[in-house]
């Protein structure tokens, strides 16, 4: 029943409504125990008393009276316990939603997509079946099913007994079943997970599918995954299949001994005829609860494996968490210092960042450069605490960023990642994805710093141009621009830019360069690039080389030191097609022209 604690506070938030629905349903049962009796007296004046037809047809109207009330109270009972099940759903998802955003980005890296999306449709549509219907079969099983029994007793004790002695084989039947199946449905569960994912993934790289011409080895993939997931159903069916039809073979062969038995009572009229029939009409409506029994049986199994799924996702801790009695950031100038900063992902991997120092301070530019892999993203990570320092100290203004509260830091920096990432809505609606109150002006201003207003008035619609599934239908340029114009937008204190010009052409990029510096004056701004020209202008520079700072000055300080940067300086040069360029290692004296 740990599982089900999750479900608890709905069943109380909805207690009021839930014994609305149970003594709706509770009526319900009552009345449809009434049938069989009015059954039994009509068969009664029919062969006993010889009543004429005009008595009939009152029976009759009772049984229409009895299935309107029936109809109403129907109605009740599905509206409130079944609506309560919606609650559940409706409040687990969220729950669920809400804590998977607070986890940390690390978690994110070791979890498949499809699994978490398997988890918010799949699995919690098994607790709501648990939960609603599950509800509804064990009242009837309890109520319908002992109430018909009771009336069984009451005509007959020795052949109710004889009646019953199948059903007690169904009860030890379910018992044996019900473990294995718990096993099987987590099964599934993960089976389908994994088919979640890999149309998940396929779909949104369908262009590099296409680019290579691997639909045809993608289909045959997803077909052994989805084989994997219809044998793992099918073994489930084996377990389940046999204890539907064992429950309906046992039920039958107890109506074969009630006609055998209860036939010979009713001829020696130790029964009389209507109570025959009324005996048959409640043990036709005691299957249903013996039904409802394993019906109970395969939902609560269902709903328990979705349960402990959720659950495990919901134990999950984020590792980076706003700490107890936060120290205030108030006013943020963005004064940044990085003390020794070490970072490692895992404490069985090597360091990504070693004994990085540095200091911005209000308004300055840091550049950082390097060659791929060295860490560089992954110290633009560490402003906003996406990833935690491994040892050593961030500081901002004066404060460690492990000590402030993780919404106050958040909401001073604005970052602009290696991979622009938007939102299958319009460009409007990703532009105030920070700032959903910026007006138009606003909106264009940060746009004509981003270049991206022709673009936007290339557009029949505009600001309200549809974009499609991550940008789909902009250009890579496009993306980044857009992503740069949302940073903008919000004139946070600190400004991190991860390469967010690497697919915007040479000539528009130093035009925006030279925006983003005039919008940036008085904001800290952290400039990550692989060209020499997006940084050259920052009154830092730090170049990152297997995760240690291999040097660091100024543009004019690290051309004369002739390391890294002033070679990659110099053959981005030769790319460029600008001027003379001296070839490293001959001391200048020899020179190579464009």
């Amino acid at each position: 029943m740990r599982s089900y604690r999750l479900v608890k506070p709905y069943i109380i938030e909805k207690k009021v409504t839930i014994i609305v629905g149970l003594f709706s349903l509770f009526v319900v049962d009552i009345l449809q125990l009434f049938i069989p009796r009015i059954i039994k007296w009509a068969v009664d004046d029919l062969t006993i008393r010889n009543v004429g037809g005009s008595k009939l047809v009152h029976y009759a109207l009772y049984i229409v009276i009895v299935a309107l009330v029936i109809g109403v109270f129907r109605f009740l009972w599905r509206r409130c316990l079944i609506g309560t099940s919606r609650r559940v759903e409706e409040g687990i998802r969220n729950l669920l939603f809400s804590h998977i955003q607070s986890l940390s980005a690390g978690y994110f890296d070791k979890t498949k997509t499809g699994d978490l999306m398997a988890h918010a449709t799949n699995d919690i549509q098994h607790v709501r079946m648990a939960v609603g219907m599950g509800m509804v079969a064990l009242t009837d099983a309890l109520v319908l099913g002992m109430a018909a029994i009771g009336f069984m007793l009451y005509i007959n004790i020795t052949l109710t007994v004889l009646a019953l002695l199948p059903m007690l084989i169904i009860a030890l039947l379910a018992r044996v079943i019900t473990r294995r199946m718990h096993h099987l449905y987590r099964e599934v569960q993960a089976s389908f997970a994994d088919l979640t994912e890999t149309v998940r993934e396929r779909f949104a790289g369908i262009r590099v599918v296409k680019a290579y011409n691997r639909q045809g080895e993608e289909a045959n993939r997803l077909a052994e995954i989805s084989k994997d997931y219809a044998g793992k159903n099918l073994r489930l069916v084996r377990v389940t299949g046999i204890l539907f039809p064992g429950m309906m073979f046992l039920s039958n062969l107890s109506v074969v001994i009630v006609l055998y038995l209860g036939g010979g009572l009713a001829i020696d009229l130790t029964i009389t005829p209507g109570d025959f029939v009324a005996f048959i009409s409640y043990l036709g409506l005691l299957t249903w609860p013996m039904m409802a029994m394993g019906w109970v049986i395969n939902l609560i199994q269902r709903g328990r494996a979705s349960l402990d799924r959720i659950n495990k996702i919901l134990e999950t801790r984020p590792q980076i968490l706003s700490p107890e009695n936060p120290r205030p950031l108030t006013n943020v100038n963005g004064e940044l210092v990085f003390d020794n900063v070490n970072f490692r992902y895992d404490t069985n991997l090597p360091s990504v960042l070693s004994s990085v120092s540095f200091s911005l301070k209000t308004g300055q530019m840091l550049g950082v450069v390097g060659p791929t892999g060295c860490g560089k993203t992954t110290l633009c990570h560490l402003v906003p605490r996406l990833l935690d320092v491994t040892s050593g100290r961030l500081l901002l203004d004066g404060v460690d960023v492990c000590k402030a509260s993780l919404e106050v830091l958040r909401s001073n920096v604005a970052v602009v990642p290696q991979d622009a990432f938007l939102f299958s809505g319009s460009i409007r609606e990703n532009l105030i994805f920070g700032k959903e109150d910026a007006s138009d002006e606003q909106v264009m201003l940060a746009c004509r710093a981003a270049h991206l207003n022709d673009t936007i008035m290339g557009f029949s619609e505009g600001l309200d141009t549809l974009i499609g599934e991550r940008g789909a239908t902009l250009s890579g340029g496009q993306r980044q621009r857009l992503a740069l114009a949302r940073a903008l937008l919000i004139s946070t204190p600190i400004l991190i830019l991860d390469d967010p010009l690497s697919q915007v052409d040479v000539e528009t990029a130093a035009i925006i360069l030279g925006n983003v510096r005039k919008l940036s004056v008085g904001r800290t701004t952290i400039m990550v690039s692989h060209r020499i020209s997006h940084v050259k202008y920052a009154d830092l520079i730090v170049v990152l080389e297997n995760g240690e700072m291999a040097d660091a000055g100024t543009h004019e300080e690290l051309i004369g030191r002739r390391g890294f940067y002033s070679r990659t300086y110099y053959w981005q040069e030769i790319e460029e097609g600008r001027g003379e360029v001296p070839i490293s290692g001959i001391g200048g004296q020899v020179s190579a022209k464009n």
